[in-house]
């Protein structure tokens, strides 16, 4: 991608995360492209690409299950243009709701151009604003983040508090950070925090659920919320989650980096529903006792949630389901036609990895792991079941019906 771009006259680096991770010795999660090329310019070089996004304007270009997400170059959004675009987005039918007493610094659109550099400068912190330029293999650090990244710091570029209030979610971030990677927060950031947390309800709940996620298949869970907590981060989400922070959380999120930990990347196994459970069940979150049957589907309960934070009703229903299977994974007077009618349950692996981390029972989990070998029926789920229309057709003998005489005209018999 980075030659093709070049040989087109663009100018085109490796960004962020990946040459971070790859100068710490680290496997990079995914790999992010950063271009002098628009959008629409890079549809038109890779015919497996796509554009998204509308605050952000994006280019995805997949190969296989892999996608590269390419950017173009960005620039700073003034005060002024902030206000305005905050204006066009909260005004119903393009009309101006500016307030110019109370500008709103949140940044609502980021497609404003611009070069590398203020693309750097533009950035959270100095360690994601590192350049690997592929023309003479060399890294591009407008921002000092080389030096941070040996003094193992996590620095914002420019004004925290202006940052944070440019976009909230960047102080989870920054706490995400440290504790994957073992980095220590440069206390202007802490003093930014402690002013600004409450800015994070202004922030999106499907996102900051996203982020949630994030940080519990990180593998340091457990350092990332203990951490959480102590800024008090976790209260304008859920204040729920906030006062829960004690022993039984900080556990279970041992429990589950202990489990984490073994692989390069985040497994498979690690399913939305197990990250939930692992969250809500030190809560004993409402949301986890069985519900009762709904004959009318318009008479359904509202979904649950946990503060701020949306909870998708079928990770719930998953996770239920997942949680009713325990006692019979645990059942050691189960026939072994029962054991087999178990193991074709849909959650059937979601439950036994669910007892690996939480059931603090290996023996048991030993067993069942030789049971489905032996029954040669054991498959890692790595992939989604296939959808109706690419599951094989089943073929059916038709029975040929008699040919009936026909009626009327001449005899045909003889």
């Amino acid at each position: 991608m980075l030659y093709r771009l070049h040989q087109h006259a663009h100018t085109a680096y490796l960004v962020g995360g990946s040459v971070r991770d790859l100068l710490l010795g680290r496997h990079p999660k995914d790999f992010d492209v950063g271009t002098s090329a628009h959008p629409y310019q890079v549809k038109k070089l890779f015919r497996n690409c796509w554009i998204i996004g509308r605050r952000f304007r994006l280019a995805h270009v997949r190969f296989g299950t892999k996608v590269i997400e390419v950017a173009t170059f960005r620039r700073i959004v003034s005060a002024e243009e902030a206000a305005a675009q905050a204006a066009e987005a909260a005004a119903p039918d393009g009309e101006s709701g500016r307030d110019e007493a109370h500008p709103d610094r949140l940044v609502h659109r980021d497609n404003t151009f611009g070069t590398p550099e203020e693309d750097a400068f533009r950035r959270d912190f100095t360690i994601n604003a590192l350049f690997y330029n592929i023309a003479d293999f060399s890294i591009i650090d407008y921002t000092g983040g080389l030096q941070d990244l040996d003094a193992r710091v996590v620095r914002s570029i420019g004004d925290p508090g202006e940052r944070f209030c440019e976009d909230p979610v960047r102080m989870i971030r920054a706490v995400a950070m440290a504790a994957r990677l073992d980095f220590s927060i440069d206390p202007p950031i802490d003093e930014a925090i402690a002013i600004h947390r409450a800015e994070i309800a202004r922030s999106a709940p499907p996102r900051l659920m996203e982020e949630l996620y994030k940080l519990l298949r990180c593998g340091r869970a457990e350092r990332a919320f203990r951490m959480l907590a102590e800024r008090g981060l976790l209260e304008p989400m859920a204040e729920g989650l906030q006062a829960a922070a004690g022993p039984a959380l900080w556990r279970a999120l041992a429990a589950l980096d202990a489990y984490r930990r073994p692989f390069d990347r985040a497994p498979d196994t690690l399913t939305n529903p197990l990250l939930l459970g692992t969250l809500l069940q030190p809560l004993g979150h409402e949301a986890l006792q069985p519900r009762p049957h709904v004959p009318d589907r318009g008479d359904r309960p509202p979904a649950p949630t946990l503060g701020l934070l949306p909870l998708a009703r079928r990770d719930v229903d998953r996770l239920r389901q997942i949680l009713g299977l325990q006692r019979r994974l645990l059942d050691p007077q189960l026939s072994p036609r029962a054991r087999r009618a178990l193991m074709h349950r849909g959650p059937f692996q979601e439950a036994l990895t669910w007892l690996e981390i939480h059931g603090q029972s290996p023996e048991t989990v030993e067993h069942w792991r030789g049971f489905v070998e032996a029954a040669g029926t054991y498959e890692p789920r790595t992939e989604a079941a296939p959808r109706p229309s690419e599951r094989p057709a089943r073929h059916r003998r038709r029975r040929r019906r008699p040919r009936r005489p026909p009626t009327g005209g001449p005899d045909r018999t003889h």
